[in-house]
């Protein structure tokens, strides 16, 4: 079953590639495993256990049953996530339905429906007023740092 799995370590067996993802796992507050991988980056899908995919590793160990032609699934929506409870085999049709049906964004926000269509928006409002605010001040700042440079001071 192990040898299914692209980028493996053939030294693992079951047994140590089950404890050395406990070891790099830790429980958050909503019921997620949480595994720390080799990057620094989190809220990402993580490599560990050679160059395998940390899901797809805890989905042949804990769950077992492991088709390589599906994908592994997150329910919660957490990509580093390898709860057993949370991750199910899908196709990759399926897996993309899934993924655009959210509805909430990745910050949390409850996402509204376009009137136009009548599916959820693609981007979040709230984030994206947000972001446009942060790059406005980041320009304020700069305009600011150009005029003091020049020996002029701000309007």
């Amino acid at each position: 079953m192990l040898s299914q799995v692209t980028g493996l370590s053939r030294h693992f067996t079951e047994d140590t590639l089950r404890a050395y993802l406990l070891a790099r796992s830790t429980r958050a507050g909503n019921g997620c495993l949480m595994v720390r991988g080799y990057g620094s980056r989190r809220g990402v899908h993580q490599k560990l256990a050679g160059r395998a995919w940390a899901h797809i590793a805890a989905y042949v160990v804990f769950v077992g049953g492991y088709d390589p032609t599906l994908e592994v699934h997150h329910d919660c929506g957490a990509p580093d996530c390898i709860e057993p409870t949370h991750l199910r085999q899908l196709s990759h049709a399926a897996n993309c339905r899934e993924r655009t049906r959210r509805p909430r964004c990745r910050n949390g926000h409850e996402r509204e429906t376009d009137p136009a269509t009548g599916r959820l928006r693609r981007i979040c409002r709230t984030c994206n007023r947000l972001a446009q605010q942060r790059w406005r001040e980041r320009q304020a700042a700069e305009v600011a740092a150009a005029r003091a440079a020049y020996g002029r001071r701000p309007c």
